[in-house]
Parts: structure tokens; sequence; C-alpha cells
């Protein structure tokens, strides 16, 4: 027999008093309750942020002051419905921004 295999042999299968692996099968499914508690509550907290974007950008309106994730200032002329027609700069200048990269509203319109 070699030294690894005498290690095994001599490893008790059962705890003292009780049936084989008992009180283990409980501490594996405590740790596995422990774990999925603490990944639900991390991901609380990035749920309730997407819900909150998503709120956002559907009040979004003609006029409304925007920053988007690229660091760009601008006002929302259109809606459409992926998208935003953005003027941004002093030459009046239009892009397309998709609605997925407005990061805040900064100012909302008056009307």
């Amino acid at each position: 027999m070699t030294k690894f295999s005498v290690m095994f042999a001599q490893t008790p299968t059962s705890a003292p008093g009780g049936s084989p692996g008992a009180s283990g099968g409980f501490m594996m499914l405590g740790y596995l309750l422990l774990f999925g508690a603490m990944i639900w509550f991390m991901t609380a907290q990035q749920r309730k942020q997407k819900k909150e974007h998503e709120k956002m950008m559907a009040a979004l309106k003609p006029g409304d002051e925007i920053l988007s994730t690229g660091g760009i200032f601008g006002t929302v002329t259109s809606v459409k419905e992926d998208r935003l027609v953005v003027r941004i700069g002093d030459n009046n200048q239009k892009v397309e921004l998709a609605k997925a990269f407005v990061h805040s509203v900064v100012k909302k319109s008056e009307a």
C-alpha cells in the first residue's frame, strides 16, 4: 500500500454516533443558502438602478437637456422608439443617440 492509500484507509466514514455525512449535508445546504442570499442582495441595487434608468428614459421629451455616457451635453429635439435626436454644440448640429447611452437628465424642459 502506498502512503496515499493508507491516508484514505484511516479516514472515518461516518460522524461519531450518527449517520455518514449527516451534519456535512446540512452545513453545505446552509452555505448554499447564504451564498444565494448574498448574490440576491448584491444584485438588488443593480435592479433598482436599472428600473430608475428605464423610467428616466421613458420620460424623456423634446427640450430636455441630457448628458450622454460619453460626456456630451445636448438638448433633445425629438424622441424615437429606440433613439433620440439630440442638438449639440454652438452650430446646432443634430446627432442620433441610442436611449441606452443617456446617462442623466441635466435639466427638464419647461413645457
